[in-house]
């Protein structure tokens, strides 16, 4: 439950329009709702800390960044697997991999992570993984773990929240 309940309600109220919104930027109702969700985690959890003036604008923001990163990806993933032949998926690799001073700038904050997320319990583990790394949607890792979606929605949260926590400790 969010900690700010002004922040519930504005994105309860918004929350059709932003689900229209992002479905039109990624062309994926479906994918629209993940983003959705996930927008509203960072919407929570930044309403939280502080005042925001143009919440509603803010959230928008939240989502459209969020949709096209998720459009990007996607473009860059399907270059890589349309490749006809190995040499040409080598090129896209290396022309997409980052450069060895962002690989040393977050080699840290991945080992934190990696920490963070062996002190999960098992379930919650296995549903951050296949959502964060896997891009396994929400209901796909409640038929996977037999659960319900809101709570594999919840699992979900949980891990981010946990691993957040540990980066903000470091």
């Amino acid at each position: 439950m969010s900690a700010n309940p002004n922040a519930l309600v504005l994105f309860m109220s918004h929350r059709p329009a932003l689900v229209n919104y992002a479905s039109s930027i990624t062309g994926n109702r479906v994918q629209a709702e993940d983003l959705v969700q996930e927008a509203w985690l960072r919407f929570d959890a930044a309403s939280d800390r502080r005042l925001i003036e143009d919440a509603t604008g803010y959230l928008y923001r939240i989502v459209r960044n969020l949709a096209l990163d998720s459009k990007r990806r996607l473009v860059r993933e399907s270059r890589l697997t349309s490749a006809g032949d190995y040499d040409e998926a080598a090129r896209i690799s290396a022309d997409i991999a980052p450069d060895p001073e962002t690989v040393a700038l977050y080699k840290d904050e991945y080992a934190i992570v990696m920490a963070a997320m062996d002190e999960l319990p098992e379930r919650t583990r296995i549903a951050c993984e296949m959502h964060r790394f896997g891009g396994a949607k929400l209901k796909e890792i409640a038929a996977f773990l037999g659960i319900s979606v809101p709570l594999a929605h919840k699992l979900v949260a949980d891990g981010i929240e946990h691993c957040k926590q540990r980066l903000d400790q470091a």
